[in-house]
Formats: structure tokens, C-alpha cells, sequence
């Protein structure tokens, strides 16, 4: 991957340059995390380049990021469930507070988690495991990113 379509990840999705989209969804683009020490970490992208919060956009247009945010977390809690007997559970949120476009995190949890961690937010693990290279997105996830895909398909097949 190279890294200027990072400098616009809305952009380069809506071009289709952002390899990290899994699909499209009705309110934005769902992306496998550049990052997975924990397997499965994702993003929801609004599809609104401009937007920096969830009160910027129209009330319909919130449910629905509200509502593929919910369809994202569902899919990663199947895939990693498939994939990992030891998963524990998905948590969403919504932050903002270091990159300036809305999206929503769904992180996957797991029981083999570090006892001091597995409780507490993923944030508060150590700076390294964010850059450490054994963790950067690549083609060793192929198999999860294809799970976590399908599972979408899935979920908005039934709707």
C-alpha cells in the first residue's frame, strides 16, 4: 500500500484507490484497520469528505452511519467469532479526536487479550503495537478481510 491515498481516505474510496475498503455501504465505506493486533479492527468512513462529526449531517443521514456502523460491528463479531474461539466481544465508538472526518471504530476483543488490557480501551495499549510492522495490514489478512466481507454481503441481503 502506498501512502498518499491515506491522506484522503474518503477520496481515494470514492475513487476506488482505497485498498483497504471492504464495501460500500449505504452512509459510507467499511475499511479494514491499517493496523490488526486485533484481528479484524475496522472503520466505518462516512462517504462525506467534509463532515467531521455525526451532528454534521441530516437526521436520515445519521441512522443510516448509525445503522452501517451497527450492520460493520455485527459482521466482525460473526467473522472473528468463525475465526477465533477465543473472541470475546465487538465495541463501537465514535471519537474524532485525532483525524478530522467522521468514522466509527469496531474493535473486535478477545480472551487471550493481555489480563491489564482486555478490559479497558484499546487505546491504552502501548504505542508499538499501533507501528510495530507484525500488526500492519497485509496480505497475511486476506482471509479475514474475505470474512469479514462476506459477512456483510450477508447481513445486508437479508435487509
Amino acid at each position: 500500500m502506498t501512502s498518499d491515498w491515506r491522506m484522503d481516505r474518503i477520496g481515494a474510496a470514492l475513487r476506488g484507490e482505497n485498498p483497504t475498503v471492504l464495501r460500500q455501504l449505504d452512509s459510507g465505506f467499511a475499511v479494514i484497520g491499517d493496523v490488526q493486533f486485533l484481528p479484524g479492527y475496522s472503520v466505518l468512513l462516512a462517504d462525506e469528505p467534509g463532515v467531521q462529526q455525526l451532528s454534521d449531517l441530516p437526521k436520515a443521514k445519521r441512522l443510516s452511519f448509525l445503522s452501517d456502523m451497527d450492520q460493520l460491528g455485527e459482521a466482525v463479531e460473526r467473522a472473528c467469532r468463525r475465526l477465533d474461539p477465543e473472541f470475546r466481544r465487538v465495541n463501537l465508538e465514535i471519537l474524532g479526536n485525532t483525524d478530522p472526518l467522521l468514522h466509527a471504530h469496531v474493535w473486535p476483543r478477545f480472551e487471550w487479550e493481555p489480563a491489564e488490557l482486555v478490559g479497558k480501551p484499546v487505546w491504552l495499549y502501548p504505542r508499538e503495537r499501533w507501528s510495530d510492522e507484525r500488526f500492519r495490514l497485509g496480505p497475511q489478512h486476506d482471509a479475514l478481510r474475505d470474512a469479514i466481507g462476506s459477512e456483510l454481503d450477508r447481513l445486508r441481503s437479508r435487509d
